[in-house]
């Protein structure tokens, strides 16, 4: 039995470069990356080995998936230690960030997790600063890929409070919350890059 910590999501290796790509011109060129469920950390190593200028604070509420984020970016200097952080919380364990990353969070959350984190980005957000989000959404107009209703059909199954998000309801959510419009970003899979500014 391995001792590693360490975990991985197949998905990670897959995406990585292509959000990379999008963050370079989404992130500010220094400052404090927040990234709000880091999961098995792997995205969070890449992106600090990739933009060593910003400084990452990774967090996720579990234990295990801390301690992985940790070994995954253990020799990083710009990254600091994993936090436990519950999104739906008043008070995050961070005052003040240049900007908010989360990765495929939302349709795996109940919608409460949703209006914390918008609610949560605002109040350690500065304005202009992103907020950026990554996963699969509904819009309106836009046929939804199979796939994407497959997954959406699966993720109800196991829990009725997950599933795809609308990006329209999102949006509106975010502006109540002290966010501009968001600038949308479409990505392989049938994957979305939406960002939004602190007003």
């Amino acid at each position: 039995m391995s001792d590693d910590p360490r975990r991985t999501a197949p998905a990670a290796a897959r995406n990585r470069d292509p959000i990379l790509a999008v963050l370079r011109r989404l992130l500010p060129p220094a400052g404090l990356v927040l990234e709000v469920a880091s999961g098995t950390g792997e995205h969070c190593a890449h992106f600090a080995a990739a933009l060593p200028a910003l400084a990452w604070q990774p967090t996720d509420p579990g234990a295990e998936d801390r301690a992985s984020i940790d070994a995954w970016c253990a020799g990083l200097p710009n990254v600091r230690p994993a936090l436990p952080l519950d999104a739906t919380a008043a008070d995050w364990p961070l005052a003040r960030a240049d900007a908010v990353l989360c990765i495929n969070m939302i349709h795996i959350a109940p919608p409460a997790a949703t209006a914390g984190l918008l609610h949560g980005a605002a109040r350690v957000l500065g304005a202009g600063a992103p907020l950026v989000l990554y996963g699969p959404f509904l819009r309106a107009g836009v046929p939804t890929a199979p796939g994407n209703e497959a997954f959406d059909a699966s993720l109800r199954a196991r829990d009725p409070q997950w599933g795809l998000r609308r990006l329209e309801e999102v949006a509106e959510a975010a502006a109540r919350a002290g966010f501009g419009p968001p600038e949308v970003t479409e990505m392989p899979a049938n994957n979305l890059i939406v960002a939004f500014r602190r007003r």
